[in-house]
């Protein structure tokens, strides 16, 4: 039913450990194999791409359905409908930047103090020259092919540059004067497939498991008994999305309790509850959450 288009590159990866994680698996002969398959009714084709590109062809109506950056949205301007963001990137669930840095011994402090005719190096050359004009400033702006960051200041006086950490700008004697994008990992659909019924909802029954699997990440499910007289004393102890689950034991020995808890606080939990009387406490991985 579903065309789709997935990133390649430092999204590749992340990507398909989601569609792993969302029972979505995407199989391909090898790893540089461009055509894929995932074994889901909704999806008929399923090819993998730079990011860069797919705006473009998903708008174009080569592909119904497709993930990639805001930032290459924006910079291919893109007439594309989002379904809504995905909190992941190459390394983090933070957003990337797209950020403007100058060498760290530099006196220019913002774009303001950058002269006209300044030499400007990226992979957003539409972004930066719409930054620029917006901000009044005549620029020499030059693509960039890769490395960018490494150009400063004997090849061009500043760059805009992506980053998720910070920490390559930084190894490369860089510092961030300006931001001008902030950008997550997109699931957009082409216009005109969005506008079909059918197809708008098999793409957003994909989505709804995507963010499941997202959501799901770093939690666990916490079971437990708790006798009667004990039940308000454990209530108090443990966190809930909105508020646990009680149910009474047959024979009314008790209740049945359970709740979604952060993986990072369960070795703190469990010997809390442990101690406020709470028994039989199991914890399990979650593989989704759908609201």
């Amino acid at each position: 039913m579903l065309k789709l288009v997935l990133p390649k590159g430092s999204l590749e990866k992340p990507t398909l450990e989601l569609f792993e994680g969302a029972d979505l698996g995407v199989r391909r002969s090898s790893s540089v194999d461009y055509r894929a398959s995932i074994n889901d009714p909704r999806v008929d084709d399923v090819r993998i791409l730079r990011p860069q590109e797919i705006p473009v062809y998903v708008a174009d109506g080569l592909f119904d359905l497709g993930i990639t950056g805001r930032d290459w949205i924006e910079e291919t301007g893109s007439d594309v409908v989002s379904l809504g963001e995905l909190h992941y990137s190459k390394a983090t669930a933070r957003p990337v930047r797209i950020v403007l840095a100058v060498a760290d011994d530099s006196p220019v402090e913002s774009v303001a103090d950058l002269p006209d005719g300044v030499r400007v190096s990226s992979e957003y050359p539409e972004l930066t020259r719409q930054f620029f004009a917006e901000q009044g400033v005549e620029a020499d702006i030059r693509l960039s092919y890769g490395a960018t960051e490494a150009k400063v200041p004997d090849i061009v006086d500043v760059v805009v540059d992506i980053t998720e950490t910070g920490r390559a700008l930084r190894a490369a004697g860089l510092k961030v004067i300006d931001t001008l994008l902030t950008s997550y990992t997109e699931l957009v659909a082409n216009a005109e497939s969005y506008a079909d019924p059918v197809k708008r909802h098999a793409m957003e029954q994909l989505h709804r498991l995507l963010e499941g699997t997202l959501e799901a990440r770093g939690k666990v499910l916490v079971k437990m008994n708790v006798a009667g007289d004990q039940l308000d004393t454990i209530i108090d102890l443990i966190p809930s999305m909105k508020s646990p689950t009680v149910n009474e034991l047959y024979g009314g020995s008790g209740f049945a309790v359970e709740t979604v808890v952060a993986k990072s606080e369960i070795n703190v939990l469990i010997p809390a509850l442990r101690d406020g009387g709470a028994t039989d406490i199991i914890e399990l991985p979650l593989a989704k959450i759908v609201h």
